[in-house]
């Protein structure tokens, strides 16, 4: 073997310095971590602010990051004994030959080395909380990772979070740098690169970024992660999301569990024993497989765990004879049946097939999830389980309506395996799982055909259908059968199972059932005849019987041509304890519209919980200029684990040093954006403009075409001008465009498609020069917001009011010192709040005007404005090339039917929206009021930690209080 920096053969195996083999560095890591029995708890979060005087002097530090003990443990491995130790992955762990040792093998065995400390602090935890048997929070999100190899797809997991962490470190973009930095040894790790003869940062970039599909779900429930961890909860997560071929070069960062596995059933049908017991038998049967990801936080030794699952099928399976007959297909039949379940997350459903691989997905991450949460409990419960302590011991938390069977499926698990009653196993279910809600668009709100599910589950339909009748009951109750219109909307809008007929309890009910008390009757009075007084009693109670009958009939029995569902979003509801929207706004729309009737019948269980960011990531991490420059100005580095610390920059905002270190930062952070741009685009961009920044996924609500129709007409108007004339009205501007949608979204194709061709347009216009420049970054993911975040000035969050549940690139944005335009949706509002409404750029309908704007359109009143047609007609007009753009344009106009009348009210809002668009570049143009406006975005944003909202969740919904573990803080 060639000899080579990275040779275990040129020195003895010494993974770490201090100690002479792995193994007793281990030993001595464990036996530090319980030496010291306690350390300082965080400190009490106060949400307080003061005015103060802005002349103020910058403060001295208080604790310099240089002075600080960051030990966790009595041990810190310097560059030295980590430079051996990824000697040591290198030779004895190899991914690769050893041989010409390449950046990419430098990043697989410095993530391995990285991975030996996170172990130790893995194991330590949860064998803490084995030993203190604490209530843990298990966070279900379908965020689904696809491992692909240059041959092909293969060993695909499912992900389920489990004790809430933060996983910001884990899967959301890269997951080196986030790694080494929650555990503060980011230096020690360059030095030891170094001397192996590699620089970090490029070691680092080998690393696929972790795509989390086209949404935010994914890259939320990171930032969670990553605040469980690093404050101190109990928690476990479990996910599911689409990654495309990041892990090609395989995953340095999971173990695999082969000793936890969980068996899966699809299909089959259910049989009654002699005792009325039920069974589910026949069908598929699969195996779900464990896969871990360690999951560290921040200045803590606590260390969360993220568990996938991926799914096998046992070798009996394999039809050999099938396979020696030549008949291949057949004999790999049950393994492709299996696999196809992780190979992509949401595959197409526009046919039957797809759409059970959906619910198959869905599912699999229920059932292994909580098997497995489930045998943990038997675990720790040890000989006497008493089953209705498992919600003081267990918190599901449903991230969205993906994972939505687990609330029948949790009451299979307790009937049909564990023996308990039908009143026990729903009772404990509705204490232990609580609901977050992600979106008010109705096409959003899962609603999967009953025959389909009948057909793969035939015994969580049995489960739903009692929940349904339990439902209709609690409604009945509390509304009564005087009037039968209310029942029927309140059914309408409120039962699981849609246009489904009654069940035969409730039947009886409504014909008046002799055993009721006479409440119930009084309908019959109000629908009898006129002259009911003359008939005979038989006739009368006959006519009575009839009429009943008749309304019935008329009132709730289900439509024949309409199709039978079940509306999950509503089972979510009613199976949890808690639901919550993500934003003041969207909690209200909630309540008030998208589950009202609920809200009406327990307003208790509907709750708030704002989102938020991790500071680490998207302060810290990704923009260490501006992380110096706060540290410096609040005198403290506290502010990445207490944003409200970052108040303390009201106190400077007029302070000229601050602003000129502040835009020294930002210009700094601008000109990696015009070299990333370049290399990824071609484009050259000039750091002297303003930097527009709209990067989220690709939907007609987001409004990406309301923003290049602002570009457009913008270009249209420089056209028109001088070149004296447009360089006083226009400031440079460099508009950029990122984002994903779904592969069948094809509206959003087209979108896409009007941004780049009006890119290539005006960016090879020589008459306007770098005055514009339009360019759509493409394979828009994590890392590369973590570059155009630092750089951008301006940031576009303009969806059609109370259509957005939140945002989170908003938050990501404003702690980075980005100005925001936007409508007052989602997160937007709270965020104009905080940041002072001088400081953001506010346009457009508000949320409450929309029904009645829209009502408006579809009467044929809506007046469009003169320079919203100019802008359709010049588009029109072929100046960005010859592709037809007429099927964009004409969603724009008309007064009703399907992808017409402007749904998204993009001509409504465009006036508005232009004029607010001169109103920034006439802020743009004052740098000293726009330095101003930036310090006090950053220093508002102090509530949009995720921190902040895991707070939240632990003492209002999870019940759970942090486990510190023993440490030298």
């Amino acid at each position: 073997m060639a000899s080579s920096s990275f040779s275990a053969t040129s020195n003895p195996i010494k993974p770490f310095s201090h100690h002479n083999s792995l193994s007793s560095f281990i030993k001595t890591r464990h036996s530090n971590l319980f030496l010291t029995t306690s350390c300082s708890s965080l400190p009490k979060r106060k949400f307080s602010v003061k005015n103060v005087a802005s002349n103020q002097k910058r403060p001295q530090l208080e604790d310099p990051v240089t002075d600080q003990d960051t030990s966790r443990n009595g041990f810190v491995p310097d560059s030295s004994s980590i430079a051996s130790s990824i000697k040591y992955h290198v030779e004895f762990t190899p991914s690769f030959s050893p041989e010409n040792p390449d950046p990419l093998k430098a990043y697989i065995a410095a993530a391995e080395s990285v991975r030996d400390t996170l172990i130790i602090n893995w194991n330590a935890t949860y064998d803490y909380y084995e030993k203190m048997n604490v209530k843990q929070a298990y966070y279900l999100s379908m965020l689904f990772f696809l491992f692909c190899s240059p041959f092909g797809l293969q060993n695909v997991k499912l992900g389920f979070l489990v004790n809430l962490v933060d996983n910001e470190f884990g899967f959301d973009g890269r997951t080196l740098l986030n790694a080494i930095g929650n555990l503060e040894m980011t230096g020690a790790y360059a030095e030891a690169l170094s001397k192996l003869g590699h620089n970090l940062e490029d070691v680092a970039s080998q690393e696929p970024d972790a795509a989390l599909g086209n949404g935010g779900l994914g890259r939320l429930a990171s930032c969670f992660l990553d605040s469980m961890a690093t404050l101190n909860y109990p928690a476990w997560d479990g996910q599911e999301e689409v990654a495309e071929n990041w892990l090609e070069i395989g995953n340095p960062w999971e173990i695999v569990r082969n000793d936890v596995f969980y068996p899966v059933k699809f299909f089959g049908e259910v049989k009654s024993g002699p005792d009325g017991k039920k069974e589910w038998v026949g069908g598929e049967e699969i195996t779900a497989v464990a896969y871990d990801v360690p999951i560290p936080g921040f200045r803590t030794q606590t260390t969360l765990n993220l568990r996938l699952w991926s799914t096998k099928v046992a070798s009996k399976d394999f039809d050999l004879r099938a396979f020696n007959a030549r008949d291949h297909a057949k004999a790999y039949e049950a393994l492709t049946n299996t696999e196809k379940i992780c190979y992509i997350l949401y595959p197409g459903d526009e046919t039957v097939e797809g759409k059970i691989l959906r619910l198959k997905q869905q599912y699999m991450l229920c059932s292994a999830s909580l098997q497995d949460i489930i045998s943990c409990f038997e675990r720790r419960s040890g000989k006497q389980i008493v089953w209705d302590t498992f919600p003081e011991k267990v918190a599901v938390q449903m991230n969205d309506t993906h994972p939505t069977l687990c609330i029948p499926e949790l009451i299979r698990l307790l009937i049909d395996e564990k023996g308990l009653s039908w009143k026990e196993a729903w009772a404990i279910t509705q204490r232990t799982v609580a609901y977050t809600n992600h979106t008010v668009l109705p096409e959003a709100l899962e609603k999967w055909s009953l025959d389909l599910v009948q057909h793969l589950l035939p015994r969580h339909v049995e489960i739903i259908k009692m929940i349904d009748e339990e439902l209709i009951h609690t409604i009945i109750a509390e509304y009564g059968l005087a009037d039968l219109e209310l029942l029927q909307e309140k059914l309408r809008q409120m039962r699981i199972l849609n246009n489904l007929e009654l069940p035969a309890s409730v039947v009886e009910l409504l014909h008046g059932s002799e055993e009721l008390e006479s409440p119930p009757i009084e309908p019959v009075k109000e629908i009898e005849s006129p002259d009911e007084e003359s008939k005979p009693v038989d006739e009368e109670d006959q006519s009575e019987e009839e009429e009943i009958e008749k309304m019935v009939k008329v009132t709730f029995e289900p439509g024949p041509k309409l199709p039978k569902l079940v509306r999950m979003a509503n089972l979510c509801v009613v199976g949890g304890h808690a639901v919550n929207g993500v934003a003041e706004i969207h909690s209200e729309i909630v309540k008030e519209e998208v589950f009202n009737g609920f809200y009406k019948l327990w307003p208790e269980k509907f709750q708030n919980k704002t989102n938020g960011v991790t500071p680490r990531r998207w302060i810290r991490f990704c923009n260490p200029d501006l992380s110096r420059i706060i540290t410096e100005w609040t005198g403290t580095e506290d502010w990445v684990v207490n944003t409200e610390k970052l108040v303390e920059l009201r106190k400077f905002a007029d302070n000229e040093d601050l602003q000129f270190e502040w835009r020294e930062a930002k210009r700094i952070n601008k000109m990696r954006v015009a070299s990333f741009l370049k290399e990824k685009t071609g484009y050259i961009v000039s750091p002297d403009a303003m930097f527009d920044v709209q990067v989220k996924r690709i939907h007609e609500y987001k409004r990406q075409l309301l923003n290049i129709l602002g570009v457009v007409y913008r270009y249209k108007m420089m056209k028109e001008m001088s070149p004296e004339e447009r360089n006083v009205k226009y400031v440079p501007r460099v508009c950029i465009f990122g984002g994903k949608a779904f592969a069948t979204y094809v509206q959003a194709k087209r979108i896409v498609k009007f941004i780049t061709d009006v890119g290539t347009t005006v960016n090879y216009d020589a008459e306007i020069g770098d005055l514009l420049k339009v360019v759509f970054v493409p394979d828009y993911n994590v890392s590369v917001a973590e570059v155009l975040i630092p750089g951008s000035e301006l940031s576009q969050h303009i969806s059609t009011a109370g259509m957005e549940a939140s945002g989170t690139s908003n938050m990501k944005f404003a702690m980075n010192g980005c100005i925001l335009i936007g409508t007052l949706d989602g997160a937007n509002v709270e965020i104009r709040q905080e940041v002072g409404d001088d400081n953001f750029f506010l346009f457009g309908a508000h949320a409450h005007e929309i029904s009645g704007l829209r009502k408006e359109r579809a009467e044929g009143q809506f007046v469009p404005d003169p320079r919203f047609e100019e802008v359709k007609a010049f588009v029109r007009s072929g100046v960005f090339g010859p592709y037809n753009y007429e099927e964009l344009m004409g969603s724009l106009e008309g007064n009703e039917g399907y992808g017409r009348a402007d749904y998204f009210l993009v001509g409504n809002d465009f006036p508005s929206y232009i004029e607010c668009q001169e109103m920034v570049d006439e802020a743009y143009q004052d740098q000293k009021k726009w330095t101003r406006m930036s310090i006090l975005n950053t220093a508002g944003s102090y509530k949009f930690s995720s921190d902040r909202t895991i707070h939240e969740y632990a003492r209002d919904i999870w019940r759970i209080d942090p486990v510190q573990l023993a440490c030298n803080y």
